[in-house]
């Protein structure tokens, strides 16, 4: 599969006020991020539109978007529901250093030592922490909380993570 120049932030819930304002709703360790962009996109067919923003205002657990060029109830509501994205080099460059895209960790090998034990098949949440499901040599799936004491290094150059294996945590 194609990896996307576009990353979708969040999704148009619904209209604010009678000024054209959206009511977006995010992920909630996203905040920090939102209130610093200056653009999104909007998917219309197969063509991404460039909104840009005038201002961003967090409420409770939405955000509230106000572009320019859209002034009125009925002119947001055309973007009822839309996702709203921004280019994925640029939420890349956003990222911290211990941060990564879900789509960059799947299918990288997984050593421990200097020994392959298996490959990232995909990334999921207990809601404590972030698990990395990992399809062992025995074909096994096995999670791993992706979390710096089992897993100290991320090489993203030579797509290689690498844990601190624990007997029994890979099959």
């Amino acid at each position: 599969m194609p990896k996307s120049n576009y990353i979708s932030i969040g999704k148009i819930l619904n209209f604010h006020g009678v000024q054209g304002e959206a009511k977006v709703g995010y992920t909630k360790n996203q905040s920090d991020y939102i209130v610093t962009l200056k653009r999104v996109f909007v998917q219309d067919n197969n063509e991404y539109k460039e909104l840009k923003i005038k201002y961003v205002k967090l409420n409770n657990k939405t955000a509230i978007f106000k572009f320019e060029g859209i002034n009125s109830i009925n002119e947001i509501l055309n973007y009822k529901n839309c996702s709203l994205y921004v280019l994925t080099d640029e939420y890349k460059d956003s990222l911290n250093e211990n941060e990564f895209l879900v789509e960059d960790l799947i299918g990288m090998e997984v050593y421990s030592d200097d020994k392959k034990i298996g490959i990232v098949m995909g990334v999921t949440s207990n809601g404590a922490n972030d698990l990395l499901s990992i399809k062992g040599n025995s074909q096994k799936i096995s999670l791993v909380p992706f979390v710096d004491e089992l897993v100290p290094t991320v090489d993203c150059e030579n797509k290689r993570i690498y844990i601190n294996e624990i007997p029994g945590l890979i099959e």
